[in-house]
């Protein structure tokens, strides 16, 4: 059998040295016996037999040059890019793709139905109070609606593989999802410094998609500035989708329109993290929107389908607004609000992970099975104190993929983050393949750029 360098080990794999290599999760390109998976043979063949660090090295140099950068919270603005990528069997894509459009779908209808005459709650699906604690829970758009019936314009979600293989979806995020930029530029690249016997699934198109979804008309992309730490991928995507890059200043609001100079604004894809109906861009944006006048990616308010909470219920929204079984796990959630829920969770306190309901980016995640005892039982303390503030959920060993560290392949654990696009609340269409982030550090589990996280491409062949 043809076998190749498993994550963590130089040299070919013997057989006598191939069952050392026994990872206690899934590796996407290994399997336990050091055999390179069928699938991503294709993309490790591209790689090994190449100087690693070399190829590393030229990749990040290459996607530096294009002034990508993105702040992390030790002051490192480079992105790392790792220059192996990650492969999907087109059969695994079509189920996923399948599930990632269902949810997307049953997330657009949750927050038409939050901002509406909120059925989930009068018919005892999910408790008031899921929605009165969200921090994304705008009361004030009760009874506004965009035009189209289209909230989640663009979707993010990060999924995961646990320790069988099986898919599952760890977090939503269709209130500014990002990365979608950052994907086309780490596949342009890889594709420049690898040579694949197989090109995967292009996505040139991307951008384009992206502006289907702002629909006909004159539309601009409203970025903060400079300041805010993935502007790079505002200008990029501007530019792909050949529109205008706006700050707020530059637009102001006059007969229920918005304008850009002389023109009339009619589709805005909304970058900004000002994105709360209490801040200038808010309040810019809604009356524009509550008279009907103006097509937002995403809609505002849009953050009630992101809280943690909200998480524990999207496979009831998919049963009670769609109609239909949810074809995507999700990792268990608990809703510490329910004081049975909360007894069950605190009896396994120090096996879950514990996130506090209002951070993002990878931070307030507390993995218990991983912290000091004290630790475990000080935040257990405030749980009980205050259960409505956090969420927890069952802890998933997360695959592995093979990553280039100092020159050598290793186990890095992975999540991916897919788009999914959205023109009518029946019509999604699901990109092939997405942003796989990577976490650095040995078994670290928090795999976002800005906690020393990297990325890699994702391939659909």
């Amino acid at each position: 059998m043809w076998r190749a360098t498993p994550p963590g080990y130089g040299g070919i794999v013997t057989a006598s040295s191939a069952d050392r290599y026994a990872s206690p999760t899934y590796d996407d390109a290994y399997t336990s016996d050091g055999t390179v998976r069928p699938e991503a043979r294709i993309a490790m063949d591209a790689v090994l037999g190449r100087d690693l660090a070399a190829l590393g090295t030229a990749l990040r140099r290459d996607l530096h040059g294009l002034g990508i950068r993105f702040e992390s919270v030790d002051g490192d603005d480079t992105w790392h890019v790792d220059p192996v990528p990650r492969v999907i069997p087109a059969a695994d894509w079509e189920r996923l793709a399948a599930g990632l459009g269902q949810r997307v779908r049953a997330l657009n209808a949750f927050v038409a139905d939050v901002y509406g005459e909120q059925r989930i709650v009068a018919e005892g699906v999910m408790p008031q109070r899921v929605l009165d604690t969200a921090e994304g829970f705008e009361p004030a758009l009760r009874g506004v609606a965009p035009p189209d019936g289209v909230w989640t314009g663009v979707g993010g979600l990060d999924i995961v593989r646990d320790k069988h293989g099986e898919w599952m979806v760890l977090e939503d995020n269709v209130r500014t999802p990002s990365g979608m930029g950052y994907w086309i530029a780490a596949r342009e690249a890889t594709l420049r410094h690898l040579d694949p016997a197989e090109t995967p699934h292009p996505i040139e198109a991307a951008a384009m998609a992206l502006r289907n979804v702002l629909g006909p008309g004159h539309a601009v992309v409203l970025t903060d500035g400079p300041e805010n730490p993935a502007y790079w991928e505002h200008q990029f995507l501007a530019e792909r989708m050949e529109l205008p890059l706006v700050v707020p200043a530059e637009l102001d609001m006059r007969d229920d329109r918005l304008w850009h100079g002389g023109t009339a604004v009619d589709g805005l894809y909304r970058r900004t993290n000002a994105d709360e109906l209490d801040s200038t861009v808010g309040a810019l944006l809604h009356p524009v929107l509550a008279a009907g006048g103006i097509k937002l990616v995403n809609c505002l308010g849009t953050g009630v389908a992101d809280d943690k909470l909200a998480h524990a219920y999207v496979h009831d929204m998919i049963r009670f607004y769609l109609d239909e079984p949810p074809l995507l796990e999700q990792v268990e959630t608990f809703d510490l609000g329910v004081p049975t829920t909360l007894e069950r969770a605190l009896d396994v306190f120090d096996e879950l992970v514990i996130k506090d309901r209002g951070s993002y980016g990878g931070t307030g995640v507390f993995i218990a099975p991983h912290a000091e005892p004290e630790d475990i039982e000080a935040l257990r303390e405030q749980v009980i104190a205050s259960p409505a503030d956090y969420v927890a959920q069952r802890l998933v060993g997360l695959s592995t993929h093979p990553t280039e560290i100092d020159g050598v392949l290793a186990p890095r654990h992975v999540d991916l983050r897919p788009f999914v696009f959205m023109t009518a609340p029946d019509e999604v269409k699901v990109l092939p393949g997405g942003l796989t982030r990577v976490a650095l550090d040995e078994g670290a589990l928090v795999v976002n750029s800005s906690q020393n996280g990297g990325a890699k491409d994702t391939w659909v062949l």
